[in-house]
Parts: C-alpha cells; structure tokens; sequence
C-alpha cells in the first residue's frame, strides 16, 4: 500500500518509517531479558571503578574512573526505571542474571595490576557493553518499545566516549608487552562472553563456565590512596592555605593560586567517597547514583584546580605539593559511615558566607575570570553534595543536630600526625608557597610584595585548627 502522510509531514513524529515500524521486534520479554543483562553489566563496570579509585597512583585515571563511574551509575538507574514500566517489578536487578558474566565481571575486578584492569575493562568489557546497547537498538521495534531507545541511545553517546578514552588509555598504559602477559586471561575473558551468550544473552551461550584465574580467591578492597611521581611529597602539610585566603590585610590578586591549590587537593574526596561505596552494602541504588555524582564533581573540583594552574602558567608538578593525608586518615581510621559524617560536618561548614560565597566572591575581586567561574560552580556543586548528605546520611541517623555532632566527634577522632610524619622522615613539610609566588609574579611581570613573600604559610603552630584545615572538601 503506498500510504503518504499529510502533505508529506514527517510520519510518526520522525522516530522511523512506517515499513520499519511494522516490522517484527523484540517482545517485551525478549526486551526485559537483555535490558537486565545491560543493567547489570553498568552496574559491575561502576562497582569496578569505585573499587579502583583510591588505590590507582595515576591521576588521569582516577578521573577518568570517577566519570566513568557516574556514567554507569546513571545508565544502570535509568535501566532499572524502563525495566519497571514493562510489566517487570524490578526484581532480580541486584542479581547476576548469568554465571558466566558474573565471573567475566568478577575477573576484571579483581584483576592485578592497572595494565590488565585496563585492558580488562576496557579493551573487553566496554566493547561488549557497546555491542550490546547497538544490537538493542538494531532489533528492537523503534516505535513500540521508543521509551527503551531513548534511554539505549543516550547510553550509546557516552558508551562510546569511554570507548574512545580507554583505547587510548589501553595504548599507553598497556601496551604489547603487558597484553602479552596477560594473554591467557584475556582469552579467558573472552570465552566467558561467549559461554554467557554475549553480554546481552542475544546469542546461545558455548560449553562450560571456565575456571576462575584471579578471582579464585576472594577479593579484597584496598582503601590505601596511592599517587604517582608527580607526587613526590604527599605528607607535605606546610602550606596553610586558609590562613591565606581569610587574611584581609593580604592583597587579592594572588589568592586564586591558594585556591587553585585548595581545589586540586580535592584529589582525595574521590578516595574518600570511592572506599564508602565500596564498603557500603545494602544500600538501594540510588544511593549509589548520588554518592557517585559527588564523587565525580569532586573530581571535577580537581582538575578545575588543574587547568586554574595551567591557565596562570603555571607548572603545579613542579611547585606545588598535593598530600593524601586526609583520605589516607579518613580511609584507614573510620568505618564508612564515619567518614560519610566527617564529609557532611565539613559541608555544613562550607555553606555560610565564610564558606563558598567567600571564595566566589574572592575569585571575582581577583581580577581570574577563571577563578570567579571556578568557584561559581564550585559553590553550587557544594549545595548539592549539602543535599546528599541530608538524603542519605542524616536520614539513617534520624536528626540533624545529632548527625552533626556525631560527625564533628567522628573528626575530632581522625588523627593526622603532623609532626609524626616529620619525625619519620616522611615530609619536611617544606614551605612551596615562596617559590610559587615568586614564579608566578616572573611569569605575569609583577614585583613580589613582601607582605606575601613573607606570610608563614606553615600551620604547625595552629594545630588547634588542624581538622578544619587538612579538610579538602
């Protein structure tokens, strides 16, 4: 039949055609059945993720772990909500749905070292993944099951942005001689797919579950932040930056460089977040979607600092010294919901006109445009992390004053021995303020001013407030 719509408007609201709209799909079983299986595999690709944050040394992979774990924290919710509108309570979403997938998943985690989680996770788990999100799409019926197409076609876009970042990352961290190595398990990988049916289940599965290579023994979480050689004095605490910032007789033109610094600390509230997550169960899925939002905009916070040194011409590798002794404390000394309480006693501090509001409109009296936008989205990122913690943390402790308290007590606990780490040799914790500064005033043709040259930035005789200040959130 040759049917023309009127005036030959776009049929169907432009989705599709009307030979493919009625043509055969997917039922809504067949549907519910592969949804599940990509549901689940975005699930175990954050829980990869979180668990690999703190304890990876490189930096550009912890954040580029932090995004990719939101991302898939994301795609798994909206999954678990299009499962639930096709006569599918969302049961059995927190089970594996396929023995052999749940060994697949399990291997990449537990897998040695970052060459091979690399090219585990992403030289197999996110091509399949991929695969299966555009076979969804190529057989699926584009008008009937159009709510499931959307959510698959977004998926889709940053899917294949993870792609794209982790080849690379694959190219330069895990190259011929390391894939080498590990060639038997990546085959084993590789027959795990295919004994599972493909990710997706769209094909029929091949022999027996192999046996198990790393994940033969139980795997076991590492806390312990870790950081690469551009690093070299992470027990550094000589520098207090506050101090600097709230001193008014101090100029302003230089400020942004302490914030700079303030917001590329921010490396370790990722570490802090990652090992609640990783050590939290039970919990429904949407806390997992907000927890993990907030530790990418931590993240984010980081190389925000980043690119306001690299803006200013400035090397940070070479002047400034990042330390972990926050999330090391935090991760080693507290019980995760301990550490969820310090995080919130520390936002509530960040909320008044001393807070956030204070280092934007500092940004703007700078004379930075990049220091003013920094903080603009900084603060406002803090108000939702704010939000977070009344959702979550508040809630299980049933009162807000009490969840304060119990939080300024779970900090008041953490000990960051300044002077021990001198004492073993650690740290000097050397003063990098001067030689910053006076970089920065050769770089922009500036004469130091002396009052700021001069200004003790070392915070050892105001140990009283040593927790407001380690704090990097």
């Amino acid at each position: 039949m040759d049917y023309q719509s009127y005036r030959e408007l776009p049929p169907l609201a432009g989705i599709t055609n009307f030979n493919s709209a009625a043509k055969p799909g997917l039922s809504v079983e067949s549907c519910v059945g592969r949804l599940k299986r990509i549901h689940w595999a975005f699930r175990r690709m954050n829980q990869i993720l979180v668990h690999r944050i703190a304890s990876e040394p490189v930096y550009e992979l912890k954040m580029g772990f932090s995004l990719h774990a939101h991302y898939c924290a994301e795609h798994a919710a909206a999954l678990r909500k299009r499962v639930s509108e096709m006569r599918e309570p969302p049961l059995g979403l927190d089970h594996a749905p396929d023995a052999a997938l749940e060994v697949f998943f399990d291997e990449i985690l537990a897998s040695p070292d970052t060459a091979l989680m690399l090219a585990g996770f992403y030289a197999h788990a996110v091509p399949a993944l991929l695969a299966a999100l555009k076979s969804y799409l190529s057989d699926t019926n584009a008008l009937v099951d159009h709510p499931s197409i959307r959510v698959c076609r977004f998926a889709v876009l940053e899917v294949e942005e993870m792609a794209g970042y982790g080849a690379r990352c694959v190219e330069q961290m895990a190259g011929p001689s390391e894939r080498e190595k590990g060639r038997s398990w990546e085959s084993l990988l590789e027959r795990l797919l295919l004994q599972s049916g493909s990710l997706d289940g769209s094909t029929k599965g091949e022999g027996v579950i192999p046996e198990r290579l790393f994940s033969a023994e139980a795997y076991q979480y590492d806390p312990v932040p870790k950081r690469d050689e551009r690093f070299p004095d992470p027990y550094n605490m000589g520098v207090h930056a506050e101090a600097f910032l709230y001193d008014p007789t101090l100029p302003v033109m230089p400020k942004p460089l302490m914030l700079y610094y303030k917001r590329l600390r921010e490396i370790d509230v990722p570490e802090v977040l990652a090992s609640i997550l990783a050590e939290t169960t039970g919990k429904p899925w949407d806390y997992t979607v907000d927890l993990t939002r907030q530790l990418w905009d931590e993240a984010r916070h980081a190389m925000i600092g980043e690119v306001g040194f690299v803006q200013a011409g400035i090397d940070w590798r070479e002047f400034v010294r990042i330390n972990f002794t926050w999330s090391m404390a935090l991760n080693t000394q507290l019980r995760p919901l301990e550490r969820h309480a310090v995080l919130y006693f520390i936002e509530q501090g960040l909320m008044p006109k001393t807070g956030k509001r204070f280092e934007w409109e500092l940004g703007l009296a700078s004379g930075d445009p990049f220091a003013g936008l920094a903080q603009d989205f900084d603060w406002a990122d803090e108000v939702l992390h704010a939000r977070i913690g009344r959702d979550w943390y508040v809630k299980e402790i049933g009162d807000p004053k009490k969840a304060t308290a119990y939080g300024d007590e779970c900090w008041s606990r953490v000990l960051i021995e300044w002077e021990k780490y001198r004492a073993e040799g650690l740290t000097q914790h050397s003063n990098w303020w001067q030689p910053l500064y006076l970089e920065w005033c050769r770089i922009h043709g500036r004469e130091p001013e002396p009052a700021v040259l001069a200004f003790d930035t070392n915070y050892s005789a105001k140990r009283a407030d040593l927790r407001e200040l380690s704090a990097s959130a």
